[in-house]
């Protein structure tokens, strides 16, 4: 992809005095579109395509489903219907889209459609989008593929290995790629930090660091809490990490072990409310009130359907000490690949608000680079030490849903369409999964190694 010269195809480089430090400023790297794309390749004649979202939740609707309508002039992407078990979350799913919609001047109406298999086999739906719970996920990929339907599946791709495996089934059966929604494969600072980190800047990858330490403990008031729908946060938040670390690799993982588990930072009490709106109690864990979900456009309930719901699943600000949740809150993972690459993973869901919740570290032979996802920036070390830079990216899109990745994940489902190869795929979430599997038996069995390949489903086992 080109660049406008005058805005977009350059690089400003900034010397101290000592020249010891370098600040590069890289404005449009090719792979990435900027404003100035935008305007220049607009087509004035975009071919449409049905969409329907099955799983009416935060994700499909208020992340994913919002980028698509807000962008639909770029993309021509018309989401059809929405469905959900819950028929109300549905309607307000619909009314919400619709009015995002018409803000952006579209004449366009989305359905709530209570059958599942008609919202998939609808004839003016091309694109399946499942953003169900992770337990949910396997269905509607089986029908979409049976339909002829193009699939996008959120992360993690299940939570047992048996459903990740009939989801790869289905789409061979299909003959048609599915596309997966791990969302640091569409978020700049990490594709560039994985290219700089391939060309050799700084040497070759010997060590890999992904440090992880996010307030998310939403995961003890959503239905993330039971174990048997999400896998727990290691399979919903580290499913991202474990995939960057495969992709970082580029090789298969020989050994797993792990150590962690639950805190008591989180001990059950049984007289606390069970719900946020409930509780006068003061809480920095109280939801919709905590930074990082003002930070992440969580600050409010999205509808009725959350503050209604009865079923502690289907609520979103269930107490963080209500009994029941039988999550793991931290865990230390240390990988070994078959090309003799090593990783470790440091993770927790009680970390503070901070500037630096999630970075990544890759010491090579001759240098190495770190990268903080919130800031966006690149401290690059190569030559033995000799040359020092930080790379920065101009990015328009950073102050949108996950700095960005969403609308370009969005766009990358139009190239997808059109034919592109998807950047990840089931395969990836199958390799994904077999590490959340072998972390969570090692954590159970006292750190112990385990080859990931070798992983059954052991967590219920165990």
């Amino acid at each position: 992809m080109s660049c406008m010269a005058v805005s977009c195809g350059s690089t400003r480089i900034e010397y101290n005095q000592d020249c010891s430090q370098i600040r590069t400023q890289l404005a449009c790297p090719h792979r990435f579109r900027c404003s100035a794309d935008k305007v220049l390749q607009k087509s004035p004649t975009q071919a449409t395509i049905g969409v329907s979202i099955i799983g009416a939740g935060e994700r499909g609707i208020y992340y994913i489903g919002t980028r698509m309508a807000e962008i639909a002039a770029d993309t021509g992407f018309r989401i059809v219907n929405v469905h959900d078990t819950l028929a109300d979350r549905a309607r307000y799913a619909a009314e919400h889209l619709n009015g995002v919609y018409a803000a952006g001047g579209f004449s366009h109406t989305v359905s709530p459609v209570a059958d599942l298999q008609a919202a998939i086999c609808d004839p003016a739906v091309d694109l399946v989008v499942v953003t169900t719970h992770t337990d949910a996920h396997r269905t509607p990929v089986e029908i979409a593929a049976r339909a002829g339907k193009r699939v996008y599946l959120d992360k993690p791709i299940a939570v047992t290995l048996e459903d990740a495996s009939a989801i790869l089934e289905a789409e061979a059966l299909s003959g048609e790629p599915v596309m997966m929604g791990f969302t640091r494969r569409y978020e700049r600072p990490w594709i560039e930090a994985v290219d700089i980190a391939r060309k050799g800047r700084i040497g070759d990858p010997q060590m890999i660091l992904l440090r992880s330490v996010i307030p998310y403990t939403r995961y003890l008031q959503l239905w993330h809490r039971n174990q048997a729908k999400s896998g727990g946060a290691i399979n919903d938040k580290c499913s991202h990490h474990f995939d960057v670390l495969n992709w970082i690799a580029g090789s298969p993982a020989v050994s797993v072990s792990a150590i962690g588990g639950r805190s008591g930072i989180f001990k059950p009490d049984p007289g606390a409310p069970q719900r946020c709106s409930e509780c006068a109690r003061q809480c920095p864990y109280r939801r919709h009130h905590t930074l990082v979900d003002k930070f992440e456009g969580v600050g409010r309930v999205a509808n009725d359907s959350w503050t209604h719901a009865d079923r502690i699943e289907d609520r979103n600000d269930n107490c963080v000490y209500l009994p029941g949740a039988d999550i793991d809150d931290h865990a230390i993972v240390s990988v070994t690949y078959e090309n003799g690459m090593t990783a470790c993973l440091f993770f927790t869901i009680f970390g503070p608000w901070a500037p630096d919740q999630e970075t990544l570290e890759i010491v090579g032979s001759s240098g190495r680079l770190r990268m903080e996802r919130h800031s966006g920036e690149i401290d690059l070390v190569s030559a033995h030490g000799h040359r020092n830079e930080t790379i920065r990216f101009a990015d328009p899109d950073r102050g949108s849903t996950h700095f960005g990745a969403d609308l370009e994940l969005v766009r990358t489902m139009r190239g997808f369409m059109d034919g592109d190869a998807p950047p990840v795929g089931p395969k990836d979430g199958l390799m994904s999964l077999r590490m959340v599997h072998a972390a969570l038996w090692s954590l159970r069995n006292n750190g112990q190694p385990i080859n990931p390949a070798l992983a059954m489903d052991m967590v219920e086992a165990a």
